[in-house]
């Protein structure tokens, strides 16, 4: 029968090696587009969709940035690096949030002028080029839509930004073939980013909780010390410090207050009982430290 960490350890495996294939899908998915819509707005003498070229070449390269480090963080630990390469694929998505940030900005600041400026577009072309950028963009994102990693979660709202762009062009270029709204198009663009803009902020929030070590989220500090304490010969848990490698693979180390245990034999038990039950409650790696309760009380003292 497979034990508990081993089992992990294939499933965290599995998703890693997923989200690496998905991540490598969007990218080679973006990169053709971005050819495509290079040709459409010359095509199109369309300025406004050769600015959204150039924004999809630079979500090319995130993207690209995303799955090299995403399949670099899963090498194994060395010496350099004890705890593993996992944060590579953190430091992706802080990145992937980076950019999306200063993306949106320079939307906004571009998109707002032409509120009060509207052009005149050729809604035909971008209807067509609107159906592309939605296919292209949509596949991606179903592709990557069960990935776990923070990493591929933040590229999501890249693929999500670019959907969602695209749907608006479409809309915007079907109402525009009927009727003259040329001030749609900046209107729509602007709900788009401001929507994207938000939930970035709140990823790239949660990107820098894990930075700064924060306990992790949906993890219970107390609820673990509680569970604990109910084991046979624990009298105290005390100094519990939890973090997140990656928000997916959480820390772990405490002190532990025993009774007078003279055997080698019940400690071990008594080890391996603590660490399965802290691996139930969602620890990968846990370091566990036995004090007597005369020297718990100095300790706590320090």
């Amino acid at each position: 029968m497979e034990s508990g960490n081993v089992k992990n350890h294939h499933e965290h495996g599995h998703h890693h090696s997923g989200d690496v294939e998905a991540l490598g899908g969007a990218f080679l998915l973006n990169f053709i587009f971005t050819l495509i819509e290079i040709a459409g707005g010359l095509w199109t003498n369309s300025v406004a969709i050769l600015a959204d070229a150039l924004h999809d070449a630079g979500d090319s390269l995130a993207l690209l940035l995303a799955w090299y480090l995403q399949k670099a963080s899963g090498k194994e630990r060395d010496q350099r690096f004890s705890y593993g390469y996992g944060r590579l694929s953190l430091l992706a998505a802080l990145i992937n949030g980076v950019i999306l940030l200063a993306g949106s900005i320079v939307v906004i600041v571009h998109v707002i002028p032409r509120l009060f400026e509207p052009q005149i577009v050729d809604a035909t072309g971008m209807f067509w080029l609107a159906l592309l950028g939605i296919a292209f963009n949509g596949f991606a994102f179903w592709r990557n839509r069960s990935s776990q990693s923070l990493n591929a979660k933040m590229v999501n709202w890249h693929l999500l930004e670019d959907v969602l762009g695209w749907t608006v062009v479409l809309a915007g270029s079907i109402v525009m073939h009927f009727g003259d709204y040329p001030w749609l198009d900046p209107l729509m663009a602007l709900g788009v980013t401001l929507f994207i803009l938000w939930n970035v902020f709140k990823s790239l929030g949660r990107v820098t909780k894990i930075f700064l070590q924060s306990n992790p989220e949906g993890l219970d500090l107390s609820a673990i010390e509680n569970e604990l304490r109910t084991l046979n010969n624990v009298e105290d848990i005390h100094d519990v410090h939890a973090w997140s490698l990656d928000g997916k693979y959480h820390v772990l180390s405490l002190h532990v207050v025993i009774s007078q245990i003279t055997d080698q034999e019940s400690l071990v038990l008594l080890k391996n009982q603590i660490r399965d039950q802290l691996h139930k409650m969602g620890i990968e790696h846990s370091t566990i430290e036995f004090e007597l309760p005369t020297e718990a009380c100095v300790l706590e003292n320090c």
